[in-house]
């Protein structure tokens, strides 16, 4: 889902309070998230969207199998391929380099997983034009989990002046994105 912008983005949340609900801020204060993302935030080089939806796996399983960014090539139609840069067990630091097709353009953002909690992971892209920040959210709900599932782009340089144009190509993804996501970790289980 990259290229100007280049990350894999979700649209606002239809549930009352989802777009007011700030990020952790244990965690930017250890400045692991660049500042002003996955805030409400009047800047118009910044686009957050969020969805929120079920997905027929346990909390912890469901976890696992996120927490490995190269499963995005399973449940983001953006993703062309997404490759580990760095070797060893899923752990806070771990590296991928995303390669996305968006609206024509492929393009390349470099992943870190900065957040891995329990009920939690944060990872955050970068390239030359955009910060991208993904906060996965989970809470068991009946036989799955409810994944709520934010991210929030910031535009660098003149990618900023398109990203107010972007939001409606970011929703319709995101619309993608929820639909493709629970049947892939479904199919993937581990």
């Amino acid at each position: 889902m990259n290229a100007v912008p280049e990350a894999t983005v979700f649209p606002e949340a239809a549930r009352p309070g989802a777009s007011d609900a700030p990020l952790d801020r244990k965690h930017q204060c250890r400045g692991r998230i660049p500042e002003g993302l996955g805030e409400e935030t009047e800047d118009r080089a910044v686009i957050s969207v969020e969805r929120s939806f079920v997905v027929r796996l346990p909390l912890p399983e469901l976890v696992t199998w996120l927490e490995d960014f190269a499963r995005t090539e399973e449940w983001d139609p953006g993703t062309v391929s997404c490759v580990r840069l760095d070797d060893g067990p899923v752990r806070e630091g771990a590296r991928w380099r995303n390669t996305s097709r968006f609206r024509g353009r492929t393009t390349e953002l470099e992943y870190r997983l900065v957040v891995r909690e329990p009920a939690r992971l944060v990872f955050v892209g970068e390239n030359s034009t955009v910060t991208a920040v993904d906060d996965l959210r989970f809470d068991p709900e009946g036989d799955g989990t409810r994944l709520t599932y934010q991210a929030s782009l910031k535009f660098k340089g003149l990618a900023k002046l398109a990203a107010p144009l972007l939001r409606p190509e970011f929703e319709r993804l995101a619309d993608e994105v929820s639909a493709c996501l629970p049947t892939a970790a479904a199919a993937g289980r581990t």
